[in-house]
């Protein structure tokens, strides 16, 4: 970026971190923001056909719309949305919607659609900024801006829908639509590694790409999951290095690196490997960000002091306690969910949200759990179907994946990836479901000490019985037996991912299911038999 417009650029954002720091102080407000963003939106949720149709009127008051409007799951607004792709007006939003986002399809297996209004994707820009400036207010300074921004994720290119006809309509990934939301000087002068390198459909096409153009780049901040952060060091590394060595970390090329905004997977298995790679006075920075749009982000030192929920860009949000939680019953749910005034913290939530993307009191599938409400902080649990239910442990994936990493750190052990699954082996007398968990872990090869699946397996049940009450009570009544670790060959994960066409962007392996659908395709691929 020529002088004066990274000055100027940096000068502007100054002052924002300010106004930002002064809105950060201030603990109470959230809820008053809410209550505005629910009146601004009921008026053009009233106005559509689909939400008239569920009751929402334009100026009810939140008691009825708690008790009237039915909650939602995004499966279940699968036929609205064919609807709005085939160009009808004023299905879920009013007007017509030429844009779409696909979600990852983490928990379903397959990736849904969500209509992008215009609204919406003012949503998308003023998060995105708004993400960057609780960095830059921890970080005291707008020296991040002063380089290039490199994403590493899924494909951005729009891809146009057949079901609109001669109508121009078009779908894209989350990366997709956080790039279309970009205003212009941010995208000339900030983002990388450009819109033709971002846009090419395969994985490795595009990553050697990303590293041919920004190798002699100045790169200040590096965004995008954890694992595949952590694959792109991993490359430059070994690219960059002399002698058959590669280079000791990122800032060695990029010496001005100073953030790592990662989203999308909890970072603690990657934590240790990633501070290696990336260089020893790089920050880290956590968004809590979806396709429905942006949820919280970390205002604090550490992100373990929860994400500050984002409650003043648009989005209206619900939390149904999980004691409550009821897929089958959930259109009947509606009176359980709070508004953010009701919650409590230290009691684990599902998130609804109502959205000027045109969802309301829909299920997000994401648990999430407040360790404080004024001002409100939140920490990411797991995914509502996404979990270890089976014996009545109630597991989330952010039990599992703690436990995991704290063996795995207490003996110099780099997680790889990993799976967890029940095994129903057998009935008891009283006709409760007994088994165990079987866990699929794959290790990074050369380490000093050689791991074993009995040892992993013996640690990481006393890590969960520590914390977990319900898995410990199991344990001890026999109803869940201790659990099966299966250490399987490098590369048997990428080999799952490249079969499920989920190899490399924004792609993940889920860390636990209630059933084996995951398990047994692990089990064909390193020809495994059930114990």
């Amino acid at each position: 970026m020529p002088v004066w417009p990274k000055n100027l650029c940096t000068f502007g954002v100054s002052l924002k971190t300010a106004a930002t720091e002064w809105k950060l102080r201030q603990k109470r407000g959230a809820g008053a923001a809410q209550w505005r963003t629910l009146r601004s939106l009921l008026p053009r949720l009233a106005a559509t056909s689909h939400w008239r149709t569920c009751g929402v009127e334009s100026g009810m008051d939140y008691p009825k719309f708690q008790s009237h409007v039915p909650l939602h799951t995004p499966a279940q607004l699968a036929p609205a949305i064919e609807r709005m792709k085939a160009g009808e007006r004023d299905v879920l939003w009013p007007g017509a919607c030429s844009l779409f986002v696909r979600t990852s399809g983490t928990s379903e297996g397959e990736a849904r659609s969500l209509p992008v209004s215009e609204e919406m994707l003012v949503h998308f820009r003023r998060a995105n900024l708004e993400a960057l400036l609780y960095y830059t207010v921890r970080a005291r300074h707008a020296g991040v801006f002063r380089g290039r921004h490199l994403q590493v994720g899924e494909a951005t290119a729009l891809h146009r829908l057949g079901e609109a006809g001669e109508r121009e309509a078009y779908a894209t990934s989350l990366s997709g639509i956080a790039a279309a939301s970009l205003p212009a000087w941010a995208e000339r002068h900030l983002s990388e590694p450009g819109a033709a390198i971002a846009g090419l459909a395969e994985w490795e096409e595009r990553l050697d790409g990303i590293i041919n153009r920004t190798s002699q780049r100045d790169i200040t901040l590096l965004s995008g999951l954890p694992s595949w952060a952590l694959v792109l060091a991993g490359e430059l590394q070994d690219r960059h290095g002399r002698a058959g060595q590669p280079i000791p970390h990122l800032q060695t090329l990029w010496p001005n690196l100073e953030c790592f905004l990662h989203t999308g997977i909890p970072l603690a298995p990657f934590a240790d490997p990633l501070r290696a790679a990336l260089g020893p006075t790089v920050k880290f920075h956590e968004v809590y960000a979806a396709a429905e749009g942006f949820i919280a982000t970390q205002d604090s030192e550490t992100a373990a002091a929860g994400l500050r929920l984002m409650a003043d860009l648009g989005l209206f949000f619900e939390f149904l306690p999980m004691a409550d939680f009821d897929a089958s019953r959930l259109p009947h749910l509606g009176p359980k969910a709070v508004p953010l005034e009701g919650v409590k913290s230290g009691v684990d939530y599902a998130v609804l949200l109502t959205t000027p993307g045109g969802l309301a009191r829909t299920l997000l599938g994401d648990v999430v759990r407040f360790v404080s409400t004024a001002p409100p902080r939140l920490l990411y649990v797991g995914r509502t179907a996404l979990q270890l239910n089976s014996f009545a442990e109630q597991v989330s994936e952010k039990e599992i994946t703690e436990s995991l990493t704290v063996v795995c750190t207490r003996h110099a052990w780099t997680i790889v990836n990993f799976h967890v699954a029940p095994i129903p082996d057998k009935v008891g007398l009283t006709g409760q479901i007994r088994g165990r968990h079987e866990w699929w872990l794959e290790l990074k090869p050369g380490t000093i000490r050689t791991p074993k699946g009995p040892g992993i397996a013996e640690e990481v049940d006393a890590e969960l019985r520590r914390r977990n009450a319900h898995y410990a009570a199991r344990r001890q009544s026999g109803v869940l037996d201790g659990p099966t670790v299966r250490l399987v060959m490098p590369g048997v994960f990428e080999h799952w991912m490249r079969y499920r066409k989920i190899w490399g962007g924004d792609h993940k392996v889920p860390r636990c299911r209630s059933d084996r659908a995951i398990a047994d395709q692990l089990a064909q691929i390193t020809n495994f038999a059930r114990d």
